[in-house]
């Protein structure tokens, strides 16, 4: 009988310390692992962990909280987006932070004169690497003659024009003239270079074309012949047939060779704005030239409350059965304590009324000042990354649509303009 408690009592210890040393065993074993897995890199781990343990069922995505100033802003931009007759793309981008809004921001629009912008930035960049002079005299020839607005023409005569790339960027970015634009185009390597400098400072959603000449004669469906220079075009151009006219213009408005996006653009200026893309002596001369710029003066200039400046380039595409394909305005909003906001309004496609083409343009501006005002003192410089996610758009209250005499006076002005691009 104690033989037999005796020997039941070792099995009982025998089992005990076999089932001990296999947890030690264990124990040591998983420590060990553990400690090789933890000693692994992030990506080796997070793969061990998965292999190891069940799958966890991801959280939904959280988007970073907006401040109700950012969240009048977007619904204030989609609204006139969505209100407008027409094509249109918005973008607005606070500078400082970085917080965009925007309305059909990614698709191309045509640039037109916007263009000549990117003409500037090209020129100026040379200028500053050593490769072009700006202020080395250059002589202008009735063989460097383009169309459409071109105010040179009458200052060149047989012997030509003598003057310099600086003053034909001035004339060609505040009065919009084709040819002093073509001219610094061809002196700083053609549309080539351009396309270079964009992709050299990784500007990306801008498209730049053949040219101004090759540019304008392929909308209207030719191709360009130095005999159409000034107003021989007009005459080329009514001589074709208009289905002709029609297909060309109607496939540069669906896929334009110049064309650029909303946030493309506003990104440009920002970094424009920001000394990454010039000299800061260039920079500060392409700003200042900018701030002077006589076109549009009731685009995007309209809608600027008082201590509120501009900084802009417009552009205006042909016209054909009514319908213009290009009216846009792009330009870096500066208010009186100093923050500035890169803006771009494209019209791609419109045959709305020009008072209410400026009135959308100025519009955004108001939203942008609005946004400036009612952004807390806190959130005015702390950096953004991202934009705000879609919300169903808040009814805003409308401006006053423009009086018979506001109406008769804005379409004067905007008649003036539209010589100029």
């Amino acid at each position: 009988m104690n033989l037999g408690n005796r020997n039941g009592r070792s099995s009982a210890f025998l089992a005990l310390s076999l089932t001990s040393l296999v947890a030690l065993t264990f124990s040591q074993s998983w420590a060990k692992e553990a400690a090789q897995v933890a000693a692994q890199p992030k990506k080796t781990v997070q793969k061990t962990a998965q292999v190891q343990k069940p799958a966890v069922k991801p959280l939904p995505a959280v988007s970073v909280p907006v401040s109700s100033a950012e969240s009048m802003l977007q619904s204030r931009i989609r609204e006139i987006g969505q209100n407008f007759n027409g094509d249109i793309g918005i973008a607005v981008r606070d500078i400082q932070t970085g917080y965009t809004a925007a309305y059909d921001g990614s698709t191309y629009f045509p640039q037109q004169s916007v263009s000549k912008f990117f003409v500037a930035l090209t020129a100026l960049d040379r200028a500053d690497r050593g490769y072009l002079s700006m202020k080395a005299p250059v002589t202008v020839t009735k063989a460097d003659l383009t169309l459409f607005h071109q105010p040179i023409a009458k200052q060149i005569g047989p012997g030509g024009y003598s003057t310099t790339l600086d003053s034909l960027m001035f004339r060609a970015i505040t009065q919009s003239d084709n040819t002093c634009n073509d001219f610094i185009l061809w002196k700083a390597g053609g549309p080539e270079a351009v396309r270079s400098f964009l992709a050299d400072k990784r500007i990306s959603g801008i498209r730049f074309g053949p040219g101004e000449r090759m540019l304008q004669a392929r909308i209207a469906g030719m191709e360009w012949r130095p005999s159409m220079v000034g107003a021989n075009f007009y005459e080329a151009r009514n001589a074709l047939p208009m289905s002709l006219r029609r297909t060309s213009f109607e496939n540069y408005i669906r896929d334009p060779m110049d064309g650029a996006t909303p946030l493309g653009l506003v990104d440009a200026l920002t970094r424009l704005k920001q000394g990454e893309l010039l000299s800061p002596r260039s920079t500060e001369r392409l700003l200042s030239i900018m701030s002077q710029t006589r076109t549009g003066a009731n685009r995007l200039k309209g809608g600027l409350a008082p201590g509120w400046k501009l900084a802009h380039k417009t552009g205006t595409g042909q016209v054909l059965g009514g319908t213009q394909a290009g009216y846009n305005d792009i330009g870096i909003v500066t208010g009186p304590d100093g923050r500035s906001y890169a803006v771009a309004v494209m019209i791609r496609r419109t045959a709305s009324p020009l008072p209410h083409r400026m009135q959308a343009m100025q519009n955004v501006v108001r939203a942008t000042i609005s946004y400036a005002n009612a952004l807390p003192a806190s959130q005015r410089f702390a950096k953004r990354t991202q934009t705000e996610p879609y919300k169903a758009p808040v009814q805003q209250p409308r401006q006053p649509a423009p009086t018979g005499l506001q109406s008769v006076a804005a379409t004067v002005d905007a008649l003036a303009e539209e010589d100029g691009e």
